[in-house]
C-alpha cells in the first residue's frame, strides 16, 4: 500500500506540473489562434502564479482536518474536469480559467502530497529519498509535457486540434482520480492535531528552524527559475543558437533535475543529506566556474543542428543534476521534524516563499541581461548557491537540537 500511494502521489504531482509547465505553448497557440495580444498572453502567467499562492495561504491550514487523499482525489477530479472543458475552448478567456483552476490545485495538491509524505516515511533520511523521487518524477513530468505539447500542435492544421493535448491530460487525471479511490492513507496522526488557522503559519514563521529553511529555498528557487526562465535567451543571444534549437536545448537542463533528484534518492540513504548537499553546491559552483567562460568568443554563425551547438550549450545545463537534490531535501528536512498536524501550515509558507522566489529571480536576471554582457549574466548564481552553503549547516544544527528535544 505504500508503494501504490506513492506513485499514485507522484503522478498526480507530475500531471499538474505538465500543466503549470505549458503556459509558454498556451501563449504561442493563444495569440495565433484567439487573437490574443502578448500582454493578454502575459496575464496567463499571474492567474497560475497569484493562485497558486492564494491556495496556498487560504487552504494551507485547512487541509490537514479535511483530509490530505481527499484533497487530492478532488483536486485530480477537478483537473479531469477543467482539460476536458479547455479541451472545446473556443476563447482566451477559457485559457485564463484553466489556468487559475490549475494555480488553486496546484498549490493544494502540493501541500498535500509533501504533508502525505510525512504519514509514509519511515525515517527522515527515507522522507527525504522519497521526496527527491516524487520531486524526480515530477520533472519527468515537465519534460515529457513539453513533447506531448509538442506532439499536438505540429500536427495542428485546423487550429483548433492542438486542444486535443487536454482531452489526453483529463483521462489521465481521471485515473489518477480513480487510483486514489482505491488507495487508502492512514491520516490520523495528521488529523487529530489539527488546529488550522493563518494564526498557526505566523507562528511557524517565527520559529529559527523556519527561517533557516525558508531562506534557503527562497534562494534555490531564484536560482533554478532565473537560470530556466533565462536559458533560452542566454542560448539564443549569447551562444548564437536559432531560437527553436534554443527552446529545444532547454530540455536537458529539465532533465538533468530530474535525473538528480531521482539519483540522489539512494544517495541520502547511505551517507545522509548533509554532506550530499554540500557536495552538490561545491558542484554546481564548479560547473558554472568551468561551462561559462566557454560561452565567450562563440563563433556567431547560426548553428544547424544541435551537432554544430557550443560545448557550452550541452554543459551549463548540467547543473541541474546537482540543483535538482536541494529544493526537496531542505523541505523533507524540515517537515520530518515537525508534528504531522503542523507541516500543511509549513508547506503552505514554502509554496509562498517559493513563488516570490521564482518571480525575483526571473526579474534579477532578465535585468542583468539587460545591463552587462550574456556572458556574465548566470556567474550571479554563485551568490545565493554561497548563501545556500552557509544556510544548510545552521538548519542541520537546528534539526539534531529538535531532534534532541
Amino acid at each position: 500500500m505504500r508503494v501504490r500511494a506513492i506513485v499514485v502521489l507522484a503522478l498526480g504531482y507530475a500531471l499538474l506540473g505538465i500543466l503549470m509547465n505549458s503556459v509558454g505553448v498556451v501563449i504561442l497557440q493563444a495569440i495565433r489562434h484567439f487573437d490574443a495580444t502578448k500582454p493578454m498572453g502575459s496575464t496567463l502567467e499571474a492567474c497560475k502564479d497569484l493562485s497558486v499562492v492564494a491556495a496556498s495561504f487560504l487552504l494551507a491550514t485547512r487541509i490537514p482536518a479535511f483530509g490530505y487523499r481527499r484533497t487530492l482525489i478532488v483536486v485530480t477530479a477537478a483537473m479531469a474536469l477543467a482539460c476536458l472543458a479547455a479541451s472545446f475552448a473556443e476563447a482566451f478567456v477559457a485559457m485564463q480559467l484553466l489556468f487559475v483552476v490549475t494555480g488553486l490545485s496546484f498549490g493544494a495538491a502540493k501541500i498535500a502530497t509533501y504533508a502525505a509524505i510525512g504519514l509514509l516515511a519511515r525515517d527522515p533520511d527515507d522522507h527525504a529519498a522519497v521526496t527527491a523521487q516524487i520531486e524526480g518524477v515530477f520533472m519527468i513530468g515537465l519534460l515529457a509535457g513539453v513533447w506531448l505539447f509538442g506532439l499536438f500542435v505540429a500536427r495542428d492544421t485546423t487550429g483548433g486540434a492542438w486542444l486535443g493535448v487536454y482531452r489526453v491530460l483529463a483521462l489521465a487525471f481521471a485515473l489518477v482520480a480513480l487510483a486514489w479511490l482505491a488507495t487508502p492513507l492512514d491520516e490520523r496522526g495528521a488529523v487529530a492535531g489539527a488546529t488550522g488557522g493563518w494564526r498557526e503559519m505566523a507562528a511557524l514563521a517565527t520559529l529559527p528552524m523556519t527561517i533557516a529553511v525558508l531562506g534557503a529555498l527562497f534562494l534555490y528557487v531564484l536560482i533554478e527559475q532565473g537560470v530556466g526562465s533565462w536559458l533560452p535567451t542566454f542560448n539564443n543571444e549569447v551562444l548564437h543558437l536559432p531560437a527553436a534549437m534554443s527552446v529545444e536545448l532547454t530540455s536537458i537542463y529539465v532533465g538533468a533535475i530530474a535525473v538528480g533528484r531521482l539519483a540522489a534518492a539512494p544517495l541520502f540513504r547511505r551517507f545522509g543529506w548533509l554532506p550530499v548537499l554540500l557536495g552538490c553546491v561545491t558542484g554546481v559552483a564548479l560547473l558554472v566556474v568551468v561551462a561559462l567562460p566557454l560561452a565567450r568568443g562563440v563563433d556567431a554563425r547560426v548553428a544547424r543542428g544541435w551537432s554544430e551547438a557550443p560545448l557550452a550549450a550541452f554543459l551549463f545545463p548540467l547543473i541541474g543534476v546537482m540543483l535538482a537534490p536541494i529544493y526537496p531535501t531542505i523541505c523533507s528536512v524540515a517537515l520530518s521534524g515537525l508534528a504531522r498536524s503542523r507541516q500543511a501550515g509549513l508547506m503552505g509558507l514554502i509554496v509562498i516563499f517559493s513563488a516570490l522566489g521564482g518571480t525575483l529571480g526571473s526579474l534579477i536576471v532578465s535585468l542583468m541581461f539587460q545591463h552587462l554582457p550574456g556572458h556574465y549574466v548566470f556567474y550571479i548564481v554563485l551568490l545565493p548557491l554561497a548563501l545556500i552553503a552557509a544556510t544548510l549547516p545552521v538548519i542541520r544544527r537546528r534539526q539534531a537540537q529538535e531532534m534532541a528535544a
